[in-house]
């Protein structure tokens, strides 16, 4: 019978927290392409009191950071068993790397936004995406 291998809890972790963020950056450079910015909430012009886009931008990265933590960490630690199929493992392979090469297309693209206002609604996606992928990590870890 095989040995069961696992991974190191902090290599599970640093992963988990890794691919969040990075989902969760993919998500604010598409949102950002289909008017759902950050920068709305630092935008004097508006006469609302926050813009419907820019809280449904926080709550959408703040979800896909959290369950891209909470899941890589799951499927890490499934993948250590080897309790992942094959088909399942292909497909999630196939949805990563289709989001990231939309997220790359929609960088490359001359950006709606002007350049400071960009540069502070991606900075405080990045740390919203880091603080929901590792709490989504982290409760996976202790779930298991």
């Amino acid at each position: 019978m095989a040995e069961t291998t696992f991974f190191p809890r902090r290599l599970i972790l640093g992963a988990a927290v890794i691919s969040g963020v990075l989902l969760a950056l993919a998500v604010h450079m598409l949102g950002a392409r289909y008017g759902l910015d950050l920068g709305g909430l630092w935008r004097s012009d508006t006469h609302e009191f926050i813009p419907a886009g820019a809280a449904i931008a926080w709550w959408l990265i703040a979800t896909v950071g959290f369950s891209g933590g909470y899941f890589t960490a799951t499927l890490m630690q499934s993948a250590a068993d080897g309790q992942i199929p094959h088909r399942m493992r292909q497909f999630l392979i196939a949805v990563g790397v289709l989001l990231l090469a939309g997220a790359g297309q929609v960088a490359a693209a001359p950006s709606p936004v002007p350049t400071i206002s960009g540069m502070l609604a991606a900075l405080a996606a990045l740390c919203l995406g880091a603080v929901m992928a590792f709490c989504g990590a982290h409760f996976a870890l202790r779930r298991g």
